[in-house]
């Protein structure tokens, strides 16, 4: 074997890796996005209450902690369903509201269009570019952070301006998040596709909700 075509070889290794691990992470979001898009159909069908905000806290987080503990394994992919299935449910009362609102209708279809073109326009930078974004994890990290305890303040005090605000910066933060994870899985900071799946869902998740609340506020303003 020439050394040529040893380096060849070893050089198509990580590619070959980063490519499945693309296709892998790709075809599991879309599977969780279409469960949890028919969760959120059924509860919205069934007229189903939101959970409040203790139990979705509880059933977030505790879902979570067994998809990650349990990422390595088939049990894993029972647990991201169970978490994204869990989310849609979550999201079903919330879309239900809006659908209430005049012209609700068009508000959910342009926030889910939106968030539609925000992802495959960010990813598919990411991916045509490959530039790396990783310089990007610690703000996010505090970002983060301090847009859900805000988001906490504004619903517990019942600040609407407060909300508003972390609806926007959330926006945001989420976009970054889809360009971060995007690049991670691209240079081999996210090697685990089932955790990429949760992250890219969440980022998903978030940015559509916050869309939602965002024009639901500027139709009522119109």
């Amino acid at each position: 074997m020439s050394p040529i075509h040893s380096i060849n070889q070893a050089q198509a290794l990580p590619a070959l890796a980063t490519n499945k691990m693309i296709r892998n992470t790709y075809m599991l979001l879309s599977m969780t996005l279409l469960f949890s898009a028919l969760t959120a159909g059924a509860a919205v069908a069934m007229n189903l209450p939101h959970p409040g905000m203790i139990i979705t806290l509880i059933g977030y987080f505790g879902l979570l902690f067994l998809t990650t503990k349990f990422r390595d394994s088939t049990l894993g992919l029972a647990f991201v369903f169970a978490l994204t299935g869990f989310m849609g449910y979550t999201l079903g009362p919330i879309v239900s509201h809006y659908l209430g609102l005049p012209n609700g209708g068009q508000i959910v279809m342009t926030a889910m269009g939106l968030t539609g073109a925000i992802f495959l326009g960010l990813s598919g930078y990411a991916l045509a570019s490959r530039k790396d974004f990783s310089f990007m994890g610690g703000f996010l990290m505090v970002g983060i952070l301090v847009g859900f305890l805000a988001g906490l303040g504004a619903m517990f005090f019942e600040l609407p301006g407060l909300s508003l605000a972390v609806s926007a910066i959330f926006v945001l933060l989420m976009s970054g998040l889809i360009l971060y994870e995007t690049s991670n899985i691209i240079h081999g900071g996210e090697t685990n596709y089932i955790m990429a799946t949760v992250t890219l869902f969440v980022s998903i998740f978030n940015l559509f909700t916050s869309l939602l609340h965002l024009l639901g506020f500027m139709n009522s303003n119109e």
